[in-house]
């Protein structure tokens, strides 16, 4: 019983909390990042892994 892909990694994505703020994030999926808007962060996610290092992140303006 194989599910759709981007469905099971929307979610497990989304059940992501930052780990600065623990605020859940938003899934930009054409950057493929991560968004906290109260950390004014976004994590990468390289190779369908999410680094939620805050000192990979980019910071948001």
């Amino acid at each position: 019983m194989s599910r759709g892909h981007g469905d099971a990694d929307r979610h497990m994505l989304e059940a992501l909390v930052c780990p600065l703020t623990q605020a859940t994030l938003s899934y930009d999926a054409a950057a493929q990042e991560l968004i906290s808007k109260p950390g004014k962060l976004a994590f990468p996610i390289r190779n369908g892994i999410p680094i939620m290092l805050v000192d990979e992140a980019r910071k948001l303006d």
